[in-house]
């Protein structure tokens, strides 16, 4: 055990005074994810906000041929701009730029409407502009409002009841709770915290294995009479404690961050205090150990420092993959998915979010889950420190 903290004290003090490394392990991967993720999270929702309040815009085109049309969407606050144009006249405006959502009431309009025949009316926008997109569901909806409105009021001139062309009514019941609505939006917010963990550990568990290699030193610390699992656990337990260190400083970015963002405008509520940092420190805790063992065990296979940089850059993508899965497929929490290192997390992480209570198994499924599989690792670094190649 002295041995094992000796070089766990060596490694964590020469780390620190390596200053180009320790902003990036400490400052730049921690701080960098929870800043642009809360500035992307604001921009959205103030983006949302202001499309919600902002009068739509429209371009109509013939409007002497649906002075009832025209009336309607003046009266649901749609600011109208009269021009005269044919459809490939408004095809190329949308396509160019110049307009962003055109309505082209054709000639035979009247007629159809009058006769009670389907009125054509063209609607022309790009669907691959994601500005106009918006605008354009909007004129759509309020078309088809006012058709459905003109129906019912001819099924009245009729004497027919125009409950009868609804057979069914939908009345939606939303069971989300605000915290749930902002999970939707934060949910993304787990794979920052884990990167931000594994960039911790990333320079110094890479320094401690090729690093020394690379410069020669490994031979002499190989060399010295204290056994190779004493050398493997005082490097992992530095590694394990500049992790911990960032995804503290992580947590604390996050946490200041959310303070700013706008999510009750949209009635949405963020759970994300300092009792949900801590909450979510420990379920993170047992992921830390797993991915310093990665790290060493991957890092423990190379022989200079730039080869460990290129495999492990690639290796911190496995432990977050799972977590897109995740969210493409909306996975919930289930007590078989706990056995999953980083999903377990990133679940549990979502849980705490939605203010749902955690099952006490499923926290100790997962840390268990991956405590094992960060032993198995060690167990075979160790093994690997003990060959003749590692002189080598």
């Amino acid at each position: 055990m002295h041995a094992l903290f000796t070089v766990f004290a060596k490694e964590f003090l020469e780390n620190l005074r390596d200053r180009r490394t320790l902003v990036s392990a400490l400052l730049f991967g921690p701080l960098f994810g929870p800043i642009l993720f809360g500035a992307m999270v604001s921009r959205m929702l103030n983006q949302s906000v202001i499309e919600s309040d902002e009068p739509l815009h429209l371009t109509l085109s013939g409007k002497e041929h649906a002075p009832g049309l025209v009336t309607y969407l003046e009266s649901h606050g749609v600011t109208l701009a009269y021009k005269s144009l044919s459809e490939s006249e408004a095809r190329s405006a949308v396509r160019n730029g110049s307009m962003q959502v055109v309505v082209i009431v054709p000639a035979e309009y009247p007629a159809r409407f009058s006769e009670a025949l389907p009125a054509p009316v063209l609607l022309v926008a790009d669907s691959a502009d994601s500005q106009a997109r918006k605008s354009t569901d909007r004129a759509r909806q309020l078309l088809a409002s006012y058709a459905s409105g003109i129906a019912q009021l001819r099924l009245q001139a009729r004497g027919v009841n125009p409950l009868l062309a609804l057979p069914v009514a939908v009345n939606d019941i939303d069971v989300a709770t605000p915290t749930g609505r902002a999970v939707v939006i934060l949910g993304f917010m787990t794979y920052f915290i884990l990167f931000a963990v594994l960039m911790g550990g990333l320079y110094l568990a890479i320094d401690s294995t090729a690093g020394e290699r690379e410069r020669g030193s490994l031979e002499a610390l190989l060399s010295l009479p204290v056994p190779r699992a004493s050398l493997v656990g005082g490097k992992l337990l530095a590694t394990c404690a500049y992790m911990c260190i960032s995804l503290s400083i992580s947590l604390t970015a996050f946490v200041c961050v959310f303070r700013f963002v706008p999510l009750e405008r949209l009635g949405m509520s963020a759970n994300l205090g300092v009792g949900t940092a801590l909450e979510f420190f420990g379920i993170c805790l047992p992921f830390v150990p797993l991915g310093a063992a990665l790290m060493i065990f991957v890092a423990s296979f190379t022989r200079s420092y730039r080869e460990a940089q290129t495999y492990l850059t690639s290796v911190l993508l496995v432990p977050t993959l799972p977590i897109a899965f995740a969210s493409i497929y909306s996975l919930k929490t289930k007590s078989s998915l706990m056995f999953v290192p980083s999903l377990s997390q990133h679940l549990l992480m979502t849980s705490v979010l939605k203010d749902d209570a955690l099952a006490p198994g499923d926290v100790l499924v997962s840390a268990l889950s991956s405590l094992s599989l960060a032993a198995l690792l060690v167990v075979l670094t160790a093994r690997h420190w003990r060959r003749e190649t590692m002189l080598g």
